[in-house]
């Protein structure tokens, strides 16, 4: 595909090239990733001015979303990318292999850091989702920290910085400027732009900041960080779709593809025997196994693995807070995704009556959850959020369509980000598929479920 940038976008490609260490701080869906990418391929091989490349990202993120978006555009896909995960003689050999980029998760930077001591060997280092760096107590801060002279150029990647407010910002702008504008010392900032809040014996539980202090830091660091919010581009659309790859894990695959392989064995051996009926419980079968759980003949749930509950649950920690209207397909699900909220201290709640509707308006609700079926017509939630998120898609077009329209009608004062968790080579792909062409959904559906029928038994065949 080709890459056409906004003219954002261009703004901001132009940033990470002439500024060594930039925050890049946009709301999810404004093309954070292919920007960076276009940057690291000009940088690379047009101004030769990088080598190595390293990005650091949540879990889930790191496993499937770069690449996937590499290879979505004709001008990145040449980047090589090498994925730094798993066990650690599989991280060494990644390490080992020849790339433009590395991608490792967040939660072994201490080991990378450890591993290269004084031999940091990328001049370049992506952070994205940079506030999950916000901590100044953090390891993973103190690490990156610790090799910053290293570091000729970096890039941080986050939709909203400070999402418990101002002092949030102190270690994500020491990553880029060594303590230059808002202080070396975190003591030093915070005497600076706070004052002591609720207090105990000897202890004091929080800080406020003085006033004229949000001013004051934005002001100080305009120079090195670009922040953008979707609803100041106006060159965007009104809604804005966003998909993210979930890659299964070796044995959630291999149970994906037993069942899919299993399950189209049994069916008639002509392809035009197939009964809708017959196509649609194959499909809901291998939709409930990407999404996590199935269930047996006697409606039991058994969960067979949480690939795409830790990535629901990473992009909720990138929206920082933002509401969320969740679309679930199966009823296991919903109870997986309550489960996995439990200790969030996010105000969950399942969309059933008025009060619920009520309730989300009026924001008094972070993750409001449903299916599709029962809220797709008639009700008004475009106050409560601009973000909806399809745990489990659905092939039915017009409800999809119209499920999105809750948020996306009159009287929505932001641009609503519509985020599909997609399994990789799945079935997920082919609805995703099915939805993009609008028309003929129940015929794609059809075709491409053919398409892995014949693929499956021409294997067999073999």
């Amino acid at each position: 595909m080709k890459f056409v940038p906004h003219e954002y976008q261009r703004f901001c490609i132009q940033k990470i090239i002439d500024t060594k260490k930039v925050g890049i701080w946009q709301d999810m869906g404004l093309g954070k990733t292919v920007t960076t990418l276009t940057a690291v391929k000009e940088l690379k091989y047009d101004r030769f001015q990088v080598r190595k490349v390293l990005v650091i990202a949540p879990k889930k993120v790191a496993e499937g979303t770069w690449a996937k978006e590499k290879d979505k555009w004709d001008h990145t896909k040449m980047l090589r990318i090498s994925s730094v995960l798993g066990s650690q003689a599989k991280r060494i050999r990644a390490l080992n292999t020849p790339a433009d980029i590395y991608v490792i998760n967040r939660e072994n930077v201490v080991w990378l850091v450890d591993y290269y001591r004084n031999s940091w060997p990328f001049d370049m280092v992506v952070v994205d989702e940079s506030s999950s760096f916000k901590s100044h107590k953090a390891k993973r801060f103190k690490a990156l920290a610790s090799i910053g002279a290293h570091i000729e150029r970096l890039v941080e990647l986050t939709g909203t910085p400070s999402p418990n407010g101002l002092d949030d910002l102190w270690s994500q702008i020491y990553l880029l400027d060594g303590g230059e504008r808002l202080g070396r010392k975190y003591t030093q900032f915070r005497e600076r732009y706070f004052d002591p809040g609720e207090r105990g014996q000897n202890v004091i539980y929080n800080y406020k900041a003085k006033p004229g202090s949000e001013d004051s830091i934005l002001e100080k660091i305009s120079d090195i960080c670009i922040s953008m919010k979707a609803e100041d581009y106006l060159q965007l659309p009104d809604v804005t779709y966003h998909e993210i790859p979930v890659v299964l894990d070796d044995k959630a695959s291999k149970a994906y593809h037993e069942l899919e392989r299993k399950m189209v064995l049994e069916l008639p051996e002509a392809e035009d025997d197939i009964s809708v009926t017959s196509a649609a419980a194959l499909s809901n079968k291998l939709l409930q196994l990407g999404n996590g759980a199935i269930y047996d003949e006697g409606h039991e749930a058994y969960e067979v693995h949480g690939c795409k509950i830790e990535a629901f649950l990473e992009l909720i920690e990138s929206l920082q807070g933002k509401p969320a209207l969740v679309f679930y397909n199966f009823q296991h699900d919903r109870a997986r995704i309550q489960k996995a909220l439990e200790k969030s201290r996010l105000r969950v709640r399942e969309l059933k009556t008025t009060q619920d509707e009520d309730a989300w308006n009026n924001h008094e609700v972070d993750i409001l959850l449903t299916h599709p079926a029962s809220s797709a017509y008639g009700l008004n939630l475009q106050q409560g959020g601009n973000h909806v998120i399809w745990f489990g898609l659905t092939w039915n077009y017009e409800l999809y369509t119209q499920a999105n329209k809750r948020l996306h009608r009159q009287g929505q004062k932001e641009k609503v980000i519509v985020h599909h968790l997609i399994c990789t080579g799945t079935r997920d792909e082919d609805v995703m598929e099915a939805l993009k062409r609008k028309e003929d959904v129940q015929e794609w559906v059809m075709q491409s479920l053919k398409a892995r029928i014949r693929k499956i038994k021409d294997e067999h065949k073999a």
